[in-house]
């Protein structure tokens, strides 16, 4: 009997373990086309002719999609058990953000992009519930290693458009469209459907939902946090690049400086579940928080003078940026279990959406009084936050089954 319990319950951790990894994949596949915009940005800016206020509100406006509305998108998911976001999700982020490279105008770049975005929109919240719904005892190990992934796909996306971009042509990024198909045809073939494993979910009122959510003083500091990690990474990835081709340097280097950045960040969000256990969740809250503002400043003195030391400074800051992610992420779900794909949503893109809001104002700041002044400003913003890290109650959730 003990060795039949054994083989079954075996069995079932390699199934959930194949899952995770197709869920882990295809959320790499995803973020490489997320990561595709900002490095060439500029150089879509100067085929079309317009401003560097305008691209950053463009850019400003698809975040909005691509984050703002995964709550909702999360909502919808928590009440079914299709794989619908998921695929889909990949689908629309696969075709329409490597079209928004070949639009004749501003008006179809905007649809494109707006539609690609919503791909990750809906992509999101979904796999992330399903990383926690298909985990039994390793939620945190499992999603630390998920979001790397993710940072991954945003590292080598940028990598991959600034090459294609720079040795192939501009054009061309369109036919990498042929592999996030494949790969969504793939999911939909080897992941369960939740059917499998859940009975049917509970049904939950939209309004009384999000009510719940935001008045959970513990979540709505954990949004705090989300927003202020999320608040450097978007600025950097999306303004930086106007500094670097100001200075004239290729799309590949920028393509490779944010792939340095982002990779950096994968690896801070793989290492993270460990190093929580290590030194605690507090405490690396508060490093990743707190840590950005003394690198920016040395940032600041070196990317003229001194390129290389300001890569390497820029990597570190990409580390420690995205080190919380996963930690604030399973936090949020031990929270409010019931709640998986909606919190998700709230922690991974509903707060990227709020520094979107900012961010469309930050290209008209940035241009009259520099992209640099503007960087060391808002990295005040996250150390000087970190205060109200002390009145999370980590112990409290983490005995709680998810």
């Amino acid at each position: 009997m003990f060795g039949e319990d054994f083989i079954v319950s075996n069995q079932v951790e390699i199934a959930e373990n194949k899952t995770i990894l197709w869920l882990s994949a295809s959320h790499l596949v995803c973020d490489i086309y997320g990561g595709f915009l900002n490095p060439i940005m500029p150089f879509i800016a100067v085929k079309l002719g317009f401003t560097m206020a305008i691209a950053t509100i463009l850019m400003s406006v698809a975040q909005i999609c691509s984050n703002m509305l995964q709550p909702i998108f999360g909502f919808f998911a928590d009440n079914m058990r299709k794989r619908f976001f998921v695929f889909w999700g990949l689908i629309f982020a696969s075709v329409f953000i490597p079209l928004a490279v070949t639009a004749p105008n501003l008006w179809i770049l905007t649809i494109f992009m707006i539609l690609g975005c919503l791909g990750g929109s809906f992509f999101h919240p979904q796999s992330m519930g399903f990383v926690n719904k298909f985990s039994d005892n390793n939620c945190s190990n499992n999603m630390g290693f998920f979001v790397s992934m993710g940072s991954l796909g945003f590292a080598f996306g940028p990598l991959l458009a600034a090459y294609i971009t720079q040795f192939v042509g501009l054009d061309k990024i369109s036919y990498t469209s042929i592999i996030g198909i494949f790969l969504a045809l793939l999911m939909f073939k080897f992941v369960p459907k939740l059917s499998v494993i859940s009975p049917k979910p509970e049904h939950k009122e939209f309004v009384k939902s999000f009510k719940e959510i935001f008045a959970n003083r513990q979540m709505d500091l954990l949004l705090l946090v989300a927003m202020m990690k999320s608040l450097i990474t978007s600025c950097s990835c999306v303004l930086l690049p106007f500094l670097w081709k100001g200075l004239g340097y290729s799309p590949f280097y920028i393509g490779f400086a944010l792939f340095l950045f982002i990779f950096a960040g994968s690896i801070g969000s793989f290492v993270s579940p460990r190093l929580e256990k290590m030194i605690g969740t507090k405490f690396v809250i508060y490093f990743s928080m707190c840590a950005t503002l003394p690198m920016m400043i040395v940032f600041s003195f070196t990317y003229r003078t001194c390129p290389i030391v300001s890569l390497c400074v820029f990597t570190i800051i990409g580390f420690t940026t995205m080190l919380a992610q996963p930690v604030v992420l399973v936090l949020a779900q031990k929270i409010l279990p019931k709640y998986k794909s909606i919190v998700s949503g709230f922690v991974n893109g509903f707060c990227w959406g709020l520094v979107a809001l900012i961010l469309s104002f930050m290209g008209s700041i940035a241009q009259k009084y520099g992209i640099m002044n503007v960087l060391l400003v808002l990295s005040f913003i996250p150390a000087v936050s970190s205060y109200y890290v002390k009145y999370l109650q980590t112990e409290f959730y983490k005995e709680k089954k998810i």
